[in-house]
């Protein structure tokens, strides 16, 4: 280390306006700036929910809320909570976090603080040897505070901060997305649950009736007017009925267990309740925008993942130009450990590098190919997830539509069945139709029963979709309409309200 000259403060400070010239310079970044694609897409959706409207509320963030229905709102906040997917992804969000905090710290030197100390011994039998009387034994202390910082005159470091900055956005809209993805699984799964327990109320209900039946009948072989074929006809009814009640079970225990997973709550148990009570969530007016799809947390996954790859492009393409880099040390040097503190003993450097690669047989032409490809990978997935998103829109508003007329007509069926059911019943009890009518008549209103139950679950899983393809709901600034609610004669279901 050379000692400081009288004039080492005014040489220090040359280096550092050197320096913060060079800092002022480095205003260009190399690679391509980001611009968002163009969407090719409609500006509103073909397909619209046609039906009467009864009430206007804006969807809320938490739109699970406007089924009314505290077991659900307990699922979906336990899966919040404790799901392990979502817990992955906000786990992935911290290490994002501190990669964005990295590349941010590169755009300031590194200061390190170094201390050694050491004893060596000279050979006398060099050529030519030292003078006589040099000591053998050397005694050496050094202390000093020591820094190396890029200067990022091409952009590299900024197109490095950029990229991880998206990848941070991309991250919490991954999180985002799985969220939104839990509470729909969620939701679905305990309509699956309730569906199952409206089939079970249904399927007793034709089982007590079919218990009925068979008395009857064995009353009537009893007295001369029936034959034994009418009975083993009415116990193959009652069995199947019980046999749909067994696999009614099955599947409501599925649901629970699925639901026990998404809430991560292995003993879960949910009370039974019915799918006919629950109210119709709101749904968008016609005309709504295609530019509701910016509220997607995919789509802007998508859109930060684009980014990132772009910013990519300007990294790799920093490297053809020459690298500058700024080294310098500030401290002191002693054979004395006593003196190593003494003005006498200071010791400093400064330095500039440049490195430029000369030749590299294509190497970092091939990384910019590599980046430029990638980039065009991520701008086919973004434009890929904003057709899709598009098409899950519109699928879901058709569902919404085309259940809720198919509602309708299964209770206009379920009426009519019953009424068949109940005039077949009469002409059997008179003897003026044979028991098969009576079957026929049974095996009619317990199906129109439950394909009524399983067109009403159709109609709420549209409105799921379609919270979950709008990226939880739509703007307050569009009003939402909710479709009238088709009640039917086994239980009344109230018409769907929101909350302000």
């Amino acid at each position: 280390m050379s000692r400081p000259a009288p004039h080492a403060p005014f040489a220090l400070s040359q280096g550092l306006v050197a320096t913060l010239t060079l800092l002022a310079l480095a205003g260009c970044a190399v690679g391509p700036d980001y611009k968002r694609p163009q969407a090719t897409l409609p500006e509103s959706y073909t397909a619209t929910a046609e039906a009467a409207l009864v009430a206007q509320a804006p969807v809320k963030k938490e739109w699970w809320r406007l089924f009314q229905d505290a077991a659900l709102n307990d699922l979906v906040r336990q899966a919040q909570e404790h799901n392990y997917d979502l817990l992955l992804a906000v786990a992935q969000v911290e290490e994002a976090e501190g990669l964005a905090r990295e590349a941010g710290a590169s755009f300031f030197p590194q200061i390190d603080a170094n201390a050694s100390g050491g004893r060596n011994e000279v050979s006398m039998k060099t050529d030519p040897p030292p003078a006589a009387n040099t000591p053998r034994l050397r005694d050496s202390r050094k202390a000093s505070l020591s820094t190396s910082f890029e200067i990022d005159v091409w952009g590299k470091l900024r197109r490095a901060n950029e990229a991880a900055r998206a990848q941070l956005l991309s991250s919490r809209y991954a999180r985002d997305t799985v969220e939104l993805s839990i509470a729909s699984l969620v939701t679905n799964a305990y309509l699956t649950l309730r569906a199952a327990d409206a089939d079970l109320v249904l399927t007793r209900n034709t089982v007590a009736t079919r218990e009925k039946a068979l008395e009857i009948v064995k009353s009537k072989q009893e007295a001369g007017s029936a034959s034994p074929l009418d009975i083993h006809q009415a116990e193959s009814t009652l069995a199947t009925a019980q046999a749909q009640a067994a696999s009614l079970r099955r599947q409501r225990a599925v649901a629970e267990t699925q639901l026990a997973l998404l809430t991560g709550k292995p003993d879960l148990k949910i009370a039974a309740g019915d799918l006919r009570q629950l109210p119709l969530p709101p749904v968008p007016p016609a005309g709504l925008p295609s530019s509701l799809l910016e509220a997607r947390p995919d789509i802007r996954l998508a859109e930060e993942t684009l980014v990132a790859a772009n910013a990519r492009i300007g990294v790799a393409k920093a490297a053809l130009y020459p690298s500058l880099s700024l080294t310098g040390s500030l401290g002191s040097e002693s054979a004395a450990l006593s003196k190593l503190f003494t003005s006498a003993a200071g010791a400093w450097s400064l330095g500039l590098a440049a490195t430029m690669p000369i030749f590299d047989f294509g190497r970092n032409a091939a990384r910019i190919d590599q980046a430029t490809a990638k980039q065009k990978q991520a701008l086919i997935s973004y434009q890929k997830t904003v057709q899709t998103a598009f098409k899950e829109v519109n699928d879901a508003l058709v569902g919404l539509r085309e259940n809720g007329e198919g509602e309708q007509a299964q209770e206009k069926r379920v009426q009519a069945t019953q009424k068949t059911l109940e005039l077949a019943q009469l002409r059997y009890e008179a003897g003026y139709s044979a028991f098969l009518e009576v079957l026929d008549a049974q095996r009619s209103a317990n199906d129109a029963l439950l394909d009524y139950v399983s067109t009403r679950q159709a109609r709420l899983t549209s409105a799921v979709d379609l919270f979950k393809a709008l990226g939880g709901g739509w703007k307050d600034d569009f009003k939402a309409e909710s479709l009238k609610n088709s009640g039917n004669n086994q239980a009344a279901v109230p018409v769907a309200k929101a909350s302000q």
